[in-house]
């Protein structure tokens, strides 16, 4: 099983940018698809954006469009998500996910997290 570890995480202030990576232990093309989604304290796990190779088609979810952006090495067997404008509601623990269906809508492998904080 190709395992996936996220990285990239950190404090920012409101307005400033980050890059995720979600790293693949191997060919990350593996997978059908990836998708990133987050967590705030004491919310539901909600979909941020994902990619399918399929189709190499990518969505986001309305709340970060324009300011997201998720894309692939697949050299490196990465998934970025890029994050500008960064706002405090932005603020959760970012996970990526793999899938091996198809459509790629339902993802069942997990990486650990990483901490994004924005501040105000």
């Amino acid at each position: 099983q190709v395992q996936l570890v996220e990285s990239g995480g950190g404090l920012v202030q409101a307005g400033g940018s980050l890059r995720l990576s979600c790293t693949a232990s191997g060919r990350i093309t593996s997978y059908t698809g990836i998708g990133w989604f987050r967590q705030a304290p004491e919310k539901e796990r909600e979909f941020v954006a994902s990619i399918t190779w399929s189709d190499n088609s990518t969505y986001h979810t309305e709340s970060v469009r324009g300011r997201f952006t998720i894309s692939t090495d697949n050299a490196k067997n990465t998934v970025y998500l890029q994050m500008n404008n960064l706002k405090p509601e932005d603020t959760a623990v970012y996970y990526c996910a793999g899938t091996f269906r198809m459509p790629a809508t339902i993802f069942d492998y997990w990486g650990q997290g990483t901490q994004v904080t924005v501040s105000s």
